[in-house]
């Protein structure tokens, strides 16, 4: 098993009097792909900025390595390293943005070879590329730039926010490439916040979703939300499509959103067919996606305009003969959904 590289403990930060990350406990293995998932403002990129040391939380504590880390700590100084969404390039060449760092750590041996190393990792050829000025990239560019800059230094953790989002489809390809290439060279533990469903179920260990500064979970849960319809029998349903609908427990108040974990209906519980706990809903199959770390086969199934998972084991997809656009029912047991 991996060891452990961070472990979060009490978390807590709160920003303008609103509260932006709320997590107990969390520990992410080290040497792995971990992916972050969650809407706009669920805190994604604040709890990037605390794993990278630039930003201290308001409250708990942060162990790299099982010591506590913050804000230019020396024991992560040169060991984490973050690509932001909008990239940062100093107005000099792209040679003096690459070689930065190791200026910084008082490296000078070899500063030519690693840089073209670093650039040629992201697609740039150094012959073309090193002596550009920084306002001759394109964004994509300018995005593989930064990234090579992280790169240069060979970092234990490499932290990525949503390193894909504003670049082009050759630029992203690339950029997937460049930090895959980092866990397998170095052992660099990867994590990274993207709405590129397909590419974290690609190449990702373990995906958290984040949702209102919460961890709920991996990518196995669905997070729904309302408007909640009150049936009369204490339970609650959200409209879905044709008539079908999705029959929840009471919420808790009326923007509340229900975390499910779907699975194959005959695998909901042991009530026998659908009862007061044990629901099912019907969709298409759209996707279907193998998880890395466990083997087994996630569905992304579509009812109206809610999407959500199933994950089935080899020998179910077999079984049930799946395919994309072939419909499935997924069941789920009120008594076990999660409200936020």
């Amino acid at each position: 098993m991996a060891a452990t590289v961070f472990n979060i403990q009490a978390l807590k930060h709160i920003y303008e009097g609103h509260p932006v990350l709320d997590i107990e406990r969390l520990a992410i293995a080290g040497g792995g792909i971990t992916g972050l998932v969650g809407p706009n403002g669920s805190g994604k990129s604040t709890l990037l900025r605390m794993l990278g040391c630039i930003e201290r939380p308001s409250e708990g504590r942060i162990l790299y390595n099982g010591e506590a880390i913050g804000p230019f700590c020396e024991a992560s100084r040169f060991q984490i390293t973050l690509l932001p969404q909008e990239p940062f390039l100093m107005k000099r060449s792209v040679f003096s943005n690459v070689c930065y760092g190791l200026k910084l750590r008082g490296e000078k041996n070899g500063l030519v070879e690693r840089v073209h190393r670093a650039l040629a990792l992201v697609g740039l050829p150094a012959e073309r590329f090193a002596n550009r000025p920084w306002y001759a990239l394109s964004g994509g560019e300018a995005q593989r730039v930064a990234l090579a800059a992280r790169l240069v230094l060979k970092p234990k953790v490499l932290l990525l926010d949503e390193p894909t989002a504003s670049v082009d489809a050759a630029s992203a390809q690339l950029i997937k490439e460049a930090s895959l290439g980092a866990r397998q060279e170095w052992g660099t533990t990867v994590i990274v916040a993207s709405h590129d469903m397909q590419w974290l179920h690609d190449v990702c260990d373990d995906v958290l979703h984040l949702f209102r500064g919460q961890v709920l979970g991996t990518r196995h849960e669905t997070i729904v939300f309302g408007p909640w319809e009150a049936m009369g029998d204490g339970h609650y349903a959200k409209a879905l499509t044709e008539g079908a609908r999705l029959v929840v427990s009471a919420p808790p108040h009326d923007d509340a959103a229900a975390v499910i974990r779907f699975s194959l209906f005959e695998d909901a519980g042991s009530d026998s067919g659908r009862t007061s706990l044990a629901q099912s809903v019907s969709g298409i199959v759209r996707r279907l996606n193998l998880e890395n770390s466990t083997g087994k086969i996630i569905a992304t199934v579509v009812a109206g305009d809610l999407a959500f998972n199933v994950a089935l084991t080899e020998q179910q997809l077999r079984d049930g003969r799946l395919f994309p656009g072939q419909s499935l029912d997924a069941g789920y047991r009120i008594d076990q959904i999660t409200w936020i």
